[in-house]
């Protein structure tokens, strides 16, 4: 079992509450089996000893590691080489403009060394693979955590093996190749993916990456928190918009806004909003209906934005804590919605989002209409992928492409008059 860093205090079981020590358990509580997903628990007074806005403000490290002093890594355990983090936050004032909105700010974690939020959690799985003392380190995915995990396993020389559904998009697919990753297209859903993953990882003792199962993963990805409120100058905003399948990645952002509150960085907690898509709105079905989503029957998943398509999301208890405990909501926007927004988060900020990616525009257009957001509200949307991950939902988003014309001035003429520009 992995060692204890010393401002780490205990695990806690989400379903019931039991406390474990690191090295008394493995990735989850052992009275639910998968799904007694953990939350780590820290010494907020020796980590307030630590680290500050103060210190923060001298810090030169123009990576995620800036708050090392704030994961559960060991000190003496080296970060893999590749650069993750610290992305740029932009403020959106054209498109705030077109929203009726006073303030509107994109956080861009498209800009990752592998393109995508989830490098923020496989930076800190290989490390924490390495503490552990493993050989091999696996995961399934829709695409994006397993291009990061290939991808930060390739920067640290540790070996991969990924399980992706056989329809996963082919950028995606070849990233993972390209890093040199063992992968397996799964001829079926993401579910049966993850499910062959854990069954792989416990019978051939592989580490797992796996989120919602794997209690560091929003750990890493907590630290997307960190940075927006360090950008605003320790200044939270009223609402957060992202796009939500597993449900690690609010749950994430909800524990990071917590770590900063309770280490008095911040005086209060954004809302946050989870937007999923019509095809796979699990979480959305659940807080609507005011179900418990320990319980709440799978449903069949199917969207364009396949970052965010999970028929049974695996961190859906704390996703769904994330949204309540905040005074947040989730919605739930057509694939059409999520194309339309790719285009038009492109055309407003320069930012090119995946579908999945530009799923919080659709959702903050949709929370505009029903009045739960008002209207000088601070926002932020976060971009967790790039568009260049799945080009075809982009050329499908834009309508009908450039056209063909003659090398010559009469036809770019002609053909100009039939163009709005």
């Amino acid at each position: 079992m992995t060692k204890r860093p010393d401002h780490v205090t205990g695990m806690r079981c989400t379903l019931c509450g039991k406390t474990y020590l690191p090295e008394e358990t493995g990735y989850v509580c052992p009275d639910h089996g998968n799904e007694g997903i953990l939350d780590i628990e820290y010494d907020y007074d020796a980590i307030g000893r630590r680290i500050s806005p103060e210190s923060l403000a001298e810090d030169k490290t123009c990576t995620q590691w800036r708050y090392r002093a704030l994961l559960p890594v060991l000190p003496e355990t080296p970060a893999p080489a590749a650069a993750v983090g610290w992305t740029p936050l932009y403020e959106g004032r054209r498109l705030a403009d077109s929203l009726g909105l006073d303030s509107l700010y994109v956080k861009d974690d498209s800009r990752q060394p592998t393109g995508s939020l989830k490098d923020r959690a496989s930076s800190l799985a290989v490390m924490k693979a390495r503490e552990a003392g493993a050989s091999m380190i696996t995961t399934a995915s829709t695409g994006n955590a397993a291009a990061a995990l290939a991808g930060m396993c390739a920067a640290d020389g540790m070996p991969c093996t990924i399980f992706v559904p056989r329809s996963a998009p082919r950028a995606k697919v070849a990233q993972l190749l390209a890093y040199g990753a063992r992968v397996f297209l799964v001829d079926g859903t993401y579910d049966d993916a993850f499910e062959l993953c854990l069954s792989a990882a416990a019978e051939f003792g592989w580490y797992n990456r796996n989120t919602g199962f794997n209690p560091y993963m929003a750990e890493g990805k907590k630290t997307a928190a960190y940075e927006i409120c360090e950008q605003l100058n320790w200044q939270c905003p009223d609402a957060v918009f992202v796009g939500v399948g597993d449900g690690c990645i609010i749950s994430g952002l909800h524990k990071g806004f917590l770590d900063m509150h309770r280490l008095g960085w911040i005086d209060r907690l954004p809302r946050l909003m989870g937007v999923q898509a019509e095809g796979s709105d699990f979480l959305f079905q659940c807080w609507e209906r005011g179900a418990d989503p320990a319980t709440f029957p799978a449903i069949r998943a199917n969207t364009v934005a396949d970052s965010i398509s999970a028929g049974l999301p695996r961190d859906r208890v704390k996703a769904m804590k994330s949204v309540t405990g905040t005074g947040g909501a989730f919605l739930r926007v057509s694939d059409d919605a999520i194309l339309s927004a790719i285009p038009e988060l492109a055309k407003s900020t320069g930012v090119f989002a995946e579908p999945a990616g530009a799923a919080p525009l659709a959702g903050l257009h949709a929370a505009l209409d029903q009045g739960l957001v008002e209207r000088d509200s601070t926002c932020v949307l976060l971009v967790t992928g790039s568009g260049l991950k799945d080009v075809d939902s982009t050329i499908k988003a834009c309508g009908p492409g450039p056209a063909v014309i003659a090398p010559t001035l009469e036809a770019l003429e002609a053909a100009m008059k039939n163009q709005e520009y």
